[in-house]
C-alpha cells in the first residue's frame, strides 16, 4: 500500500466530526434572531394545532391537513435551529458524525413528507371545489389519516437508503461543511469517491419528492382554475380562490426554494445561494405559515376569538367560585 492510499484510509477512518461554518460573524445578534424566530415558529404553529383541535367547527379535512402541516413544521424547524443556536452560544461549531447523519435524515425525511402532504392538501381543495357533492364521502376521517400516514410512509424508506448511501462515502477532503447544518450538496462536496451514482441518486430522489408531488399539485390547480372560471359571479370566484391562495403561496415558496437547491446544477456561486435558500425553506416558511393561513382565514380567526372567550368565561367562573 502506498503513502497516498494509507493517508486516504486514515482520514476516512478517523473522521469523527464535521465543522459547520455557517455564518460565524455577529454570534449574539444571530442567536437573538434565531431564538426569536424559533419561538415564533413554535407559538404560531402550536396555536394553529390547538385552535383546530379544540374548536369543533374546524374538524374538517382542510383543517386536519393544516394541523398536520403545522405539527410537521414545528418538528422540521427543531431539526436545525436548536443546534444552530447552541453552536452560536458555545462557539463550538462541531457536530459529530452520528449527529450529522441523524440531522440530515430527519431533515430530508420531514421535507419529503411535507412535499406529499402539500400534494394531499391540493387534492383536498380540488375535491372541495370540483367535486363538492362527493367531497365528504371521499375525504372521510379514515382517508385523511391515510393520506397523512402515507406521506410519512413514502418518505421513510427512501430517506433511510439515501442516508446509508451518503454516509458510506469516504470523507477525506475536509471536515468543514460550508453550511448552517448537514445537508446533501455540501456533504457530497467533501467526499473523495466517484460521486456520479450518488449525485444520480440525489436527482432521482429529488424528482420523486419535488417534481412528482408538484405535478400532482399542478394538475389539481388546473382543474380548480377551470372550475373557478366557470362560476357565474365574481364574488363566488373570489371567495373560492381565497380558500386556495394560502396553500398556493406556501407551495410556491417551498417547492421553488427546494427545487433550486436540489435540482440546479452545481456551480461555485450555488454554495452561497443554497445557504440563503436553506434558511427560506427551513426557517422562514415555517415562520410565515401561521400568518399565511390565518391572516386571510375568517374561520381560524373566529375560532381563536371563541377560544379566548371560553378562557375569559372560565377565569370569571373560577373567580366567582373562589
Amino acid at each position: 500500500m502506498d503513502l497516498g492510499q494509507a493517508s486516504y484510509k486514515q482520514n476516512h477512518s478517523t473522521m469523527q466530526e464535521f465543522i459547520l461554518l455557517g455564518y460565524q460573524e455577529y454570534p449574539v445578534l444571530l442567536f437573538t434572531v434565531f431564538l426569536a424566530t424559533y419561538t415564533a415558529v413554535l407559538l404560531g404553529n402550536g396555536l394553529i394545532v390547538v385552535v383546530t383541535t379544540l374548536d369543533p367547527a374546524l374538524h374538517t379535512p382542510m383543517y386536519f391537513f393544516l394541523r398536520s402541516l403545522s405539527g410537521l413544521e414545528m418538528c422540521y424547524t427543531s431539526v436545525t435551529l436548536p443546534k444552530m443556536m447552541a453552536n452560536l452560544v458555545s462557539g463550538d461549531h462541531s457536530i459529530s458524525f452520528p449527529a450529522c447523519a441523524s440531522q440530515l435524515f430527519f431533515l430530508i425525511f420531514l421535507g419529503g413528507t411535507e412535499c406529499f402532504l402539500l400534494a394531499a392538501m391540493a387534492y383536498d381543495r380540488y375535491l372541495a371545489i370540483c367535486q363538492p357533492l362527493r367531497y365528504m364521502t371521499i375525504m372521510s376521517r379514515r382517508a385523511c389519516v391515510g393520506m397523512v400516514a402515507g406521506s410519512f410512509a413514502i418518505s421513510l424508506p427512501m430517506q433511510l437508503v439515501q442516508i446509508g448511501i451518503i454516509f458510506s462515502l469516504p470523507f477525506c477532503r475536509s471536515n468543514e461543511i460550508d453550511h448552517f447544518f448537514c445537508d446533501i450538496p455540501p456533504l457530497l462536496s467533501l467526499a473523495c469517491a466517484d460521486l456520479h451514482s450518488n449525485e444520480l441518486a440525489v436527482y432521482i430522489e429529488s424528482t420523486t419528492f419535488v417534481i412528482i408531488p408538484f405535478l400532482l399539485i399542478l394538475a389539481s390547480y388546473v382543474q380548480i382554475t377551470k372550475a373557478i372560471l366557470r362560476m357565474p359571479s365574481a364574488t363566488g370566484r373570489q371567495r373560492t380562490f381565497s380558500t386556495c391562495s394560502s396553500h398556493l403561496t406556501v407551495v410556491i415558496l417551498f417547492y421553488g426554494s427546494a427545487a433550486i437547491v436540489y435540482l440546479r446544477p452545481k456551480t461555485p456561486e450555488s454554495v452561497k445561494v443554497n445557504k440563503l435558500l436553506s434558511l427560506l425553506y427551513t426557517i422562514i416558511i415555517p415562520l410565515c405559515n401561521p400568518l399565511i393561513y390565518t391572516l386571510r382565514n375568517r374561520e381560524v380567526k373566529t375560532a381563536f376569538r371563541r377560544l379566548l372567550g371560553r378562557k375569559r368565561t372560565l377565569e370569571v367562573g373560577m373567580r366567582i367560585m373562589s
